[in-house]
């Protein structure tokens, strides 16, 4: 991928934003206009012209995907000078042509339809952010021809964007929306809480994971489930103009996925011969000979990671402060008063890009560092200026060195700029401080680190007498406790005896805990290990990110930041707040789903293990003609009976998908390994992966999941 997917996708959006036409160009112009693949910019604009004032309207799902990447500035720079929902009282503007990014429901076309009819704008480029159905565009068409309004349209156009990038090598697809109130059809897209559980306020409207695993859900409802989530992977694959091999485990919705996946490449494949289509003829397209490889898992491939207390800036955020689409709330208290207050987070902001996935003490050692040079460029600029202070601006004297000015100029906006995001991250290192001591989160964690090496009277102990003061939330205690299950070999878990059960379920039950998850992890891998799936990187055998012990010392990590951190921190008893805080770094240690991405990306680096599970992995190649593609094996390997096994391939590029939600400790485990971070004496460095799920699920929102499985 020559680039990421957040660019191909931010580079989808802005051609979307800048190819609009009065009527007037459109009847002028003699070409006719031609779509080209999502991603590929357009024509170049001439650079005299002026710009295109226009209003952008969108619905719930589209402002979303348009959060992740772009900010208010960028629409404006495109000329979009309003942007309004698509379901809301909007006034008539009918000398601005409007652009549409909408998805493609009936409900919506109706809208649209209504709007044409009220004459809102001068004219209408209707994008559907994905590929809107016959029956949806027959009503659209039959709407328009009622009113007479097809005048005022000007393109109708199928975008492949129906996915959020809040990360460069991060993303999720569109989670459906809720049905309405009024809605009678039952459906398991909503999850029952019928019964009375703290977590029933937590559970997702829609999961993947609950559809596919639920026991009430219909066959024809995983056929719509599967189809959903192929259609959204495409859309990943048609953004990023690539085509790639596929490789999935054997037997799960993983596998329908990919066949599903495959079928809708191979149809796009053929449009594109016929000189339509979204493939281009480029470099990882129909013409290009370095391809990625897509390796779709099931999310039972391991569930330890969706639950694990972490221990990086970005998993900590995403776990115990309220974070979506990159805006984080936190809870902050200024001269005795709190208030909630939100920041942004994306790849722009200079020290989350660089310390997103780092260890939490090296991020407080880097504000410190930060904290250190902001105060040395701002005594700079007040010691070359002859002011007291870098906000009072007004004291300098201009008339007596002009230079004065151009310094002032060129370094303030900058400084300004760097102070605001060290005080949000400032901000945010002080809420995360405070939910690690008052819950124990250090304990946790290297608890977690060594989760191998405990029993269940030491797991019992814990859950009697957290360690120090803290006091560990009830969920906190069953994310523990299912940990410890998952991660026990499965001789040992079926060893277990009904008393430890009864145990371990009454002391969760005496902290508050709802023990409904626990019970459908045990059934479900009762059920996996009686049909072989269990076990080597099967459903949490042994798939835990600790190693041993209690971590690395990080000298100076916290020791800094409470002597230097700021006097405004240190006057609220940030040195208080940190005593007692675990001071380490975590283990080096590959998750399952990155041990099976090394064995098909990097077979010489890989366990025997590895190597032996994906050996048995479905190959698909959809550029390969049907009459000879045989989906029992590798084409690469001739056999004459069809059964043979695939060939271990060398791939630079990859992208892992998880059907049933992913988290941000398996996407930082995934990237430290990519980037030979995590080990670099083992395989990994140099790697090229982007890592999505059907949704990103902080451990709370899967534990309900979980609960609200345990309750069919």
């Amino acid at each position: 991928m020559k680039q990421s997917l957040q660019q191909a996708q931010t580079a989808a959006l802005l051609t979307l934003l800048n190819d609009t036409q009065s009527p007037s160009q459109q009847s002028s112009s003699s070409t006719t206009a031609v779509v080209s693949r999502p991603g590929t910019p357009g024509p170049p604009a001439g650079a005299t012209a002026p710009p295109v004032w226009k209003v952008l309207v969108l619905d719930a799902q589209s402002k979303d995907v348009l959060a992740t990447v772009l900010r208010v500035q960028d629409l404006r720079d495109t000329g979009v000078t309003l942007h309004v929902q698509l379901h809301s009282n909007r006034p008539s503007i009918p000398d601005v042509p409007a652009i549409y990014l909408v998805a493609p429901t009936l409900n919506n076309v109706r809208r649209i339809a209504e709007d044409l009819q009220n004459n809102l704008y001068e004219s209408f480029h209707l994008n559907f952010t994905s590929p809107i159905s016959r029956p949806v565009l027959e009503e659209l068409a039959a709407l328009v021809a009622k009113d007479g309004t097809s005048h005022l349209i000007s393109k109708v156009l199928d975008q492949y964007l129906d996915f959020l990038v809040p990360s460069p090598s991060l993303f999720s697809l569109l989670s459906p929306l809720p049905p309405p109130p009024s809605s009678t059809t039952t459906a398991v897209t909503s999850p029952s809480t019928s019964s009375t559980s703290a977590l029933s306020a937590k559970v997702p409207h829609h999961t993947a994971y609950h559809v596919l695993n639920s026991p009430s859900t219909t066959e024809q409802q995983i056929e719509e489930e599967v189809e959903r989530i192929a259609a959204g992977l495409f859309s990943v694959i048609a953004t990023s103009g690539q085509i790639p091999y596929i490789r999935c485990p054997r037997g799960n919705a993983a596998e329908m996925v990919a066949k599903s996946l495959e079928g809708k490449i191979r149809d796009q494949i053929l449009s594109s011969a016929r000189g339509g289509g979204v493939f281009s003829q480029g470099e990882g397209g129909l013409g290009g000979l370095t391809r990625p490889l897509l390796v779709i898992f099931d999310r039972n491939v391991d569930l330890v990671p969706m639950l694990s207390h972490s221990w990086t800036y970005q998993a900590l955020v995403h776990d115990v402060l309220d974070m979506r689409l990159n805006r984080v709330m936190v809870m902050t208290t200024e001269g005795g008063r709190s208030s909630k207050r939100s920041y942004d987070l994306d790849s722009k902001d200079f020290f989350w890009a660089k310390n997103s996935a780092n260890p939490f003490p090296q991020v407080a050692e880097d504000i410190d560092a930060e904290l250190n040079k902001y105060k040395q460029d701002a005594a700079d600029i007040t010691r070359s200026t002859g002011i007291s202070d870098v906000n009072d601006v007004s004291q300098i004297d201009f008339s007596s060195n002009a230079q004065h000015l151009k310094t002032a100029i060129t370094a303030l906006p900058e400084l300004t700029a760097r102070k605001n995001t060290l005080d949000t991250h400032m901000n945010i290192a002080t809420a995360l401080l405070s939910a690690i001591k008052a819950r124990g989160l250090d304990e946790l964690f290297q608890t977690e680190e060594g989760i191998g090496k405990q029993s269940v009277a030491a797991i019992l102990e814990i859950l009697r007498h957290p360690p120090s003061s803290s006091s560990p939330t009830a969920e906190d205690k069953l994310r523990l406790v299912i940990i410890y299950y998952l991660s026990l070999a499965p001789n040992v878990a079926q060893a277990l005896s009904k008393e430890d059960i009864a145990e371990l379920e009454a002391e969760l039950k005496k902290a508050g805990a709802d023990v409904q998850a626990f019970g459908y992890v045990r059934k479900v891998r009762e059920v996996m290990r009686m049909s072989g799936f269990a076990g080597g990187s099967g459903f949490g055998g042994g798939a835990s990110g600790g190693g041993g012990g209690g971590g690395t010392g990080w000298e100076g990590g916290f020791g800094a930041l409470s002597n230097r951190f700021t006097d405004r921190l240190k006057e609220g008893g940030f040195d208080n707040l940190l005593s007692g805080v675990k001071n380490f770094l975590p283990q080096s240690k590959n998750l399952a789903t990155t041990r099976l991405v090394e064995a098909l990306m990097d077979p010489s680096s890989a366990s025997n293990q590895a190597l032996q599970d994906t050996d048995e992995y479905l190959f698909l190649d959809p550029r390969q003609p049907r009459s000879q593609a045989n989906p029992n094996t590798s084409p690469y390997v001739p056999t004459s009976t069809g059964a043979g096994k695939g060939k271990r391939m060398v791939h630079s590029e990859g992208i892992v998908f998880v059907v049933g939600g992913g988290g941000y400790v398996e996407y930082t485990n995934l990237m430290e390994w990519a980037s030979g971070r995590g080990n670099t004496a083992v395989g990994g460095g140099g790697k090229k992966v982007t890592y999505g799920s059907t949704e990103i699920l902080d451990p709370e929102e899967f534990l309900a999941t979980l609960d609200s499985l345990g309750r069919v």
